[in-house]
């Protein structure tokens, strides 16, 4: 509902002019370059859960693949990007300020899954989207690249650090 109601108070705001086919090669190629760290990373520190939830739980996996974007990159992107940058710009001197704040308030809100992990690597992503969104303010491409980075971290096996179930586990 809180993603509802930003989206509404933002659907005014107008992307920045920019070349999709030029930003949609940034967000594959710079995937293509992390999918294999993220990969060897994941296989290396955590064989056991390596590839689990497509290999165990397919049609889960699957429809994770097909919901998460819709019922958690699209609400996330709403406020931690468009509504942040939409309401609070005015706070801050340089795209860098805006960035840093979207990247921290972003890794912060995972501090509900309790485990460093998920923080951390939510202000990393944070910071990316952040970024791309500074330049090209396209909820959509943002959209389409935290829906990457997601599906990937769940088809590996990280996503076990990123649902609430998991944070009494560890």
């Amino acid at each position: 509902m809180t993603a509802i109601a930003a989206f509404l108070a933002i659907r005014g705001e107008k992307p920045q002019p920019h070349d999709v086919r030029r930003e949609l090669r940034v967000i594959f190629l710079r995937f293509a370059i992390l999918v294999p760290v993220i990969v060897a990373l994941t296989a290396w520190f955590w064989p056991e859960t390596f590839l689990s939830l497509p290999l165990q739980k397919p049609r889960f996996w699957l429809l994770i693949m097909v919901l998460y974007p819709v019922l958690s990159v699209w609400p996330q992107e709403v406020l931690y990007r468009a509504f942040l940058f939409a309401r609070y710009r005015p706070l801050f001197r340089s795209d860098k300020g805006i960035i840093t704040a979207s990247a921290l308030a972003f890794g912060f809100a995972h501090v509900i899954f309790l485990n460093w992990i998920a923080i951390a690597m939510t202000a990393i992503g944070g910071l990316l989207f952040a970024r791309d969104y500074a330049r090209h303010r396209s909820l959509r491409l943002t959209c389409l690249e935290h829906s990457l980075y997601g599906c990937l971290i769940f088809t590996v096996g990280l996503g076990r650090f990123f649902y609430t179930g998991a944070a009494w586990h560890y």
